[in-house]
């Protein structure tokens, strides 16, 4: 086996129609020693329609086996041997098993290589008719509201334009949580199916995308929304959003519970919001 052949080759897959697949994907499917494959039943499907044979090993590797799995790998490549990893459908690593298998070969001075092909973070941006000379991958938002909107928040001033994958049956209050943190009126495109049978890409405001994704929405999704407008003004600074704090707190609410509600739509940290409300009380019962 020679030298120059032992590597780590990453292998995007097509994200919907096999016809995407490119010659030198099959040539690397049909000659790699090992296939780490995150399902080894959908690279069986995919290796069917395109017509290879696979003259390796398959085995897995994904989320809950890549770190045992890793070492095997390093080890197989030091020997000397070909191993592809493809996932489920686009580029591995990308919000994909494949990075601490990048890392591990990189610190072990093994050779890393990829062979592109289909990316929906790429393929989103191209049809979202949004600016795409700069942009962002922010993946998966957490799943739980406040979480959810506390990272947002974080990207309430970013210019640059925003991509993001998310499961079908949370799309609505996804968007929701952007709708409320971003601005409703923010422009977006939904991108679903891609590449698939039932494509579609539904572009408007993140207000009008939440209210058309609440009777539910299937297949894979990717969430394009702009960046922010330099014109629409500074972001809010603490001193901007302390009344209504103040307001609301002396209303009965709890202060903890205010800043946390508050936040994610104005952009403002929810704890320099809470250390701002204590420093004011404290100045109006004179230090008492």
């Amino acid at each position: 086996m020679s030298a120059h052949r032992a590597a780590l080759v990453l292998a995007a897959t097509p994200i919907g129609d096999s016809r995407d697949a490119s010659p030198r994907l099959r040539d690397e499917l049909a000659g790699a020693d090992v296939i780490a494959a995150e399902d080894t039943r959908r690279l069986r499907r995919l290796t069917e329609r395109l017509g290879v044979t696979v003259s390796g090993e398959v085995i897995s590797y994904h989320e809950h086996n890549e770190a045992s799995r890793t070492p095997e790998l390093v080890a197989r490549i030091a020997a000397g041997e070909r191993v592809l990893l493809v996932t489920d459908a686009g580029m591995p690593s990308v919000s994909d098993p494949g990075y601490r298998l990048v890392g591990a070969c990189v610190a072990a001075d093994l050779p890393v290589t990829c062979v592109p092909g289909p990316s929906a973070v790429l393929m989103a941006l191209a049809v979202s008719g949004l600016p795409v000379d700069r942009f962002c991958f922010e993946g998966f938002l957490p799943r739980k509201t406040g979480e959810r909107e506390r990272a947002l928040a974080q990207l309430v001033a970013e210019p640059r334009t925003m991509v993001f994958f998310e499961a079908p049956h949370r799309l609505a209050a996804t968007l929701t949580s952007m709708a409320a943190v971003l601005g409703e009126d923010r422009p977006a495109a939904v991108c679903r199916e891609l590449t698939k049978t039932y494509e579609e890409v539904r572009r408007g405001g993140l207000a009008e995308l939440a209210d058309w994704a609440a009777d539910g929405v299937r297949g894979e999704i990717t969430v394009v929304v702009s960046g922010s407008d330099p014109a629409a003004g500074p972001r809010l600074e603490v001193a901007d959003v302390l009344p209504e704090i103040l307001e609301r707190s002396a209303a009965g609410e709890r202060l903890k519970d205010v800043c946390r509600d508050v936040a994610p739509r104005t952009g403002v940290s929810a704890k320099a919001l809470y250390e701002a409300a204590i420093t004011a009380r404290h100045e109006v019962s004179g230090g008492r």
